[in-house]
């Protein structure tokens, strides 16, 4: 088996993996901070509209 244990930059050293992986993690976040938003709004309409 290969070991995966390490990340390896080889195949593109010209870019800011640091910063891609930064970018993304931002990008999860944000969007389960909009997904939970949404779910507690619907959860309030379907409490306080019907």
């Amino acid at each position: 088996m290969s070991d995966h244990s390490q990340i390896v930059y080889s195949a593109a050293e010209w870019m800011d993996y640091p910063a891609h992986e930064k970018t993304y993690n931002s990008f999860v976040k944000l969007g389960t901070i909009f997904a939970s938003t949404a779910a507690t709004v619907l959860a309030l309409m379907a409490i306080f509209l019907t």
